[in-house]
Parts: C-alpha cells; structure tokens; sequence
C-alpha cells in the first residue's frame, strides 16, 4: 500500500509550483487589465504555501527506503524553489528596474527544479 504522506508532500510541492508559475504570469502581465481570479489567487496563497513546505522539509520522514528517497527528492526541490523566491525577491527589492530579468531567472529555476521532481 502507498503510503499517504507521499500525497501530502506532493501536494505541497505542486501547489509552490503553481503559485511561483503564477507570480511569473502575474508579473508578465499587461497594465491593461487585471490578471485572471485564479492567477491573482495562487500568487496570494504563495507565502502560506512557502510556510507548509518549510514545515515538510523541517521535519523528519520516516517510511520506506523507496517512500523516503521520494520525500528527500521533493522537500529538495522545494528548498531550491524556496531559494530561488528569496533570491527573486531580494533582487526586485534592490533594483526594481531588474524585475524583468529578475522573472526569467526565477522562471529558469522553476524548469530547473521541477525537472528532477
């Protein structure tokens, strides 16, 4: 039987996914209009996803060796996605004019860590 926290910590890790995806869309978004509910939505629940997958990856997995080496891949990536915002946020901080490269990069980390999950 397939344990079920593997469900939870993929959850999680989709759910950061979508909400950084969606900043990216957000911030490419015209001024013409407001972005899309779901859009505006997932960019809104980015930092309570940040804090669920900072609670998963803080604690310790205990399971099968398959069921762990699968939990220790996911809570990588989201500490390399996590990484990846504060780096993006820090950079738009500093420099706003650096938004636009600043988007590309984080969109490359994205590709990037979601490759290997």
């Amino acid at each position: 039987m397939k344990d079920q926290r593997l469900k939870t910590f993929r959850s999680a890790l989709d759910a950061l996914v979508e909400s950084l995806e969606a900043l990216i869309r957000v911030a490419r978004w015209g001024d013409l209009e407001l972005p899309p509910e779901p859009l505006r939505t997932a960019v809104a629940k980015l930092a309570e996803r940040l804090a669920i997958a900072d609670r998963l990856v803080s604690g310790t997995f205990v399971g099968t060796a398959l069921d762990k080496s699968k939990v220790t891949a996911m809570c990588a990536t989201m500490k390399q996605l996590d990484v990846a915002y504060v780096v993006y946020r820090k950079r738009i901080d500093a420099a706003p004019e650096q938004i636009p490269h600043a988007v590309s990069d984080l969109e490359a980390e994205i590709e990037e860590a979601t490759r290997v999950a």
